[in-house]
């Protein structure tokens, strides 16, 4: 199975560092304008349609318009006032065998980033932690 930061640089979604970018040259016998462009920043989402067409990236578009609010609140219910870094990320799926079919189980992993709270003073916690599970410095 192909690293997802390969694949979105091929589909010109994601760059790749230098040393990886002519790896991925290598493997796939790429020139080397072809090289330097996996290492250029991207338009991340240009020509994706909203909403998505595809059949598959539908489905997830769907599970977050369906279940997207839900999960917000749980989310902020455990760690506080907050976002899931999109950045610092990860994906992973794997094939799982059921006898009416075989589903596929999506696994997300998100750093959790706090907001901020500017001007915060007397006592006013300055990020956004739930306050019964700040982490300690």
């Amino acid at each position: 199975m192909w690293p997802a930061p390969i694949v979105g640089a091929l589909l010109g979604q994601r760059k790749l560092v230098k040393p990886l970018a002519a790896k991925a040259a290598a493997l796939f016998g790429l020139s080397a304008a072809e090289e330097a462009m996996l290492n250029e920043v991207p338009m991340r989402g240009e020509g994706i349609v909203m909403p998505p067409t595809d059949p598959l990236i539908y489905r997830f578009y769907e599970l977050i318009m369906v279940n997207g609010p839900a999960r917000k609140a749980l989310i902020e219910e455990e760690f506080g006032d907050g976002i899931m870094s999109a950045i610092d990320f990860d994906f992973d799926f794997e094939r799982q065998p059921d006898p009416k079919g075989d589903r596929v189980r999506v696994t997300l992993s998100g750093k959790f980033l706090p907001y901020r709270y500017y001007g915060a003073e007397q006592g006013i916690p300055p990020l956004g932690y739930k306050e019964d599970r700040a982490p300690t410095r």
